[in-house]
């Protein structure tokens, strides 16, 4: 009987390997599917999820799609992108239920866990893209927030998208208007969602601290990244301009006066509750959290690179947290960086030179999730999950 030599590729490893990476999309789609959409319409509106959804209601009704209304009042108090998303759920679907008004939270987390495998593979690898995937998805701030019509699972997202396209550029030594077009639009729609400032600290604390890391900070003093702060700052006036301009510009200043300086203010401040914050958002991390405190033995370089990505999404998490006015969830853009980080230590780069027989053990262990001559895939990623 003919046997293989060793070393030698048999037709039975190459098509293991071709399934591994082309089966990492349904592995995704099947994950996403059992997580957030069983019971996507079973539970009743509760929190905010009204403020999303009767301005889509009477969006639809009126014509009126610049400004929101919940019932006879203009409603300022946010931007007006989820309702306009919520109003085209109802309109392509035909239906308006609990269902169709939160179809699009999930769909958001979905196309950031599909980044994550897609555009993220050439950096992370082919294993490590889907594992960021399945950190994306498996973690409690997205299961919470991505089966509810609130703001945090579209902005969150948005914000991660704009991060991924921008470090994958970035990894891939693009320049120009390939590093900074794509992330500024995400981030102009994530305005148009919460407002100005708050995810601009998640994306732009681990670019800065890459950018200082790598000696690179002329980046932010090119023409194509004042290109891209005009397209996303444009973006957002060019629905606020006009919604101030045709409604009671008093009121207006004054809810978006109170909306910025009531966080800062922290009225209704209570202590107990604050000090609380930054283990409270530590929570929408789990159950990957512990990785944070594994620790390779890696090249100096890359452990600064990996430091510094570290500190560029912990500190903008710390600042905001600390603020008087602050909520936990305020802090959740850093689940898209958060999960990017997390899986710099998979790659081939960031594994050399491991150490100790725990460390072995467990670069054996992602050598073998790895190696595309495992006897299951299927096995493969229940081990990993």
């Amino acid at each position: 009987m003919h046997q293989p030599r060793p070393g030698r590729r048999t037709w039975r490893k190459i098509f293991l390997a071709k399934w591994w990476q082309r089966r990492r999309t349904h592995i995704v789609l099947l994950v996403w599917a059992a997580i957030y959409l069983p019971g996507l319409g079973s539970l009743e509106i509760r929190g905010e999820e009204g403020r999303r959804i009767l301005p889509a209601v009477t969006m639809l009704q009126t014509g009126n799609y610049l400004v929101p209304h919940v019932g006879s009042e203009p409603y300022f108090s946010k931007p007006p992108l989820i309702n306009w998303i919520v109003a085209a759920s109802f309109k392509l679907t035909g239906v308006r239920s609990e269902w169709t008004a939160r179809l699009p939270s999930a769909l958001a987390i979905l196309a950031v866990a599909l980044t994550f495998v897609t555009r993220g593979r050439r950096a992370l690898g082919t294993t490590g893209s889907l594992l960021a995937a399945m950190i994306w998805l498996v973690n409690a701030g997205n299961i919470e927030k991505g089966r509810l019509i609130e703001i945090e699972a579209i902005y969150v997202s948005l914000t991660a998208l704009a991060f991924i396209f921008w470090i994958a550029a970035y990894r891939a030594e693009e320049t120009g208007r390939r590093l900074w077009l794509l992330p500024a639009i995400f981030l102009g729609l994530a305005m148009l969602a919460k407002g100005p400032l708050p995810h601009l600290l998640f994306f732009y604390g681990p670019v800065v601290a890459l950018l200082w890391n790598d000696r690179k900070l002329a980046l932010l003093a090119t023409r194509d990244h004042f290109i891209a702060l005009v397209i996303m700052f444009g973006m957002f006036a060019a629905w606020a301009l006009p919604a101030f301009l045709l409604s009671d510009s008093a009121r207006v200043a004054r809810v978006w006066s109170r909306q910025y300086t009531g966080r800062v203010s922290g009225s209704g401040f209570q202590f107990s509750s604050w000090i609380m914050n930054v283990p409270r958002g530590l929570v929408y991390f789990l159950p990957w959290l512990p990785l944070a405190l594994l620790q390779f033995d890696e090249p100096a370089e890359l452990r600064r690179r990996h430091f510094a990505l570290l500190t560029g999404i912990a500190v903008p998490f710390v600042l905001v947290n600390v603020i008087p006015g602050a909520l936990p969830r305020y802090a959740m853009p850093a689940l898209g960086p958060a999960a990017w980080w997390a899986n710099c230590w998979r790659t081939k780069t960031c594994t050399a030179h491991v150490g100790s027989p725990a460390k072995r053990f467990l670069r054996a262990c992602v050598t073998r999730l790895s190696s595309s001559s495992s006897e299951s895939v299927a096995l493969r990623f229940w081990f990993m999950a």
